[in-house]
């Protein structure tokens, strides 16, 4: 019998589940957010979206996250956040210059995975270099997704 799966030491508030659909994915970074008060407790409700937003480095040398939708709070009437800002990720300097070569040299996109708070209740994102997909890339990976449903329905029927 397989192992039991170990259950991950933080809670998941945004899930991408498109992106591997759409993107190669490369290697995966983490990233601080920084947020207001209200972003933060909007987060913990669970209510944010990633799927159709990017990141990006600007002149200063700073990583920006792009079109995440993060509702507003609505128990917070006059201090409340714009949903869709720009939010600036809080990386190391040389994961900085990694994520952008990688977009300028080899044509990559970083691509946001999952909005989560980590075991110390800190808000993270995990964001990753990624190479678009072809159409036929995608059928592709569709094939092997069904034919991986498939076999595990075989096994089940036999044992």
């Amino acid at each position: 019998m397989a192992a039991a799966k170990e259950k991950p030491n933080y809670k998941i508030v945004s899930d991408n589940r498109r992106a591997r659909f759409d993107y190669e994915i490369g290697e995966v970074f983490e990233a601080g957010l920084m947020l207001t008060g209200t972003e933060v407790k909007s987060l913990r409700t669970g209510k944010a979206t990633v799927a159709e937003s990017y990141a990006a480095a600007d002149r200063n040398g700073e990583m920006i996250l792009y079109n995440a939708n993060i509702p507003e709070y609505l128990q917070a009437n006059r201090f409340n956040h714009e949903p869709r800002r720009p939010r600036k990720l809080l990386l190391h300097a040389k994961e900085i210059v990694k994520l952008a070569k990688g977009v300028e040299r080899e044509g990559m996109t970083i691509v946001p995975l999952r909005i989560y708070f980590n075991d110390k209740g800190r808000a993270k994102i995990a964001i990753a270099l990624g190479r678009g997909k072809k159409l036929h890339d995608k059928r592709e990976t569709d094939k092997l997704r069904d034919w991986g449903r498939e076999k595990s329905r075989v096994m089940r029927e036999k044992g």
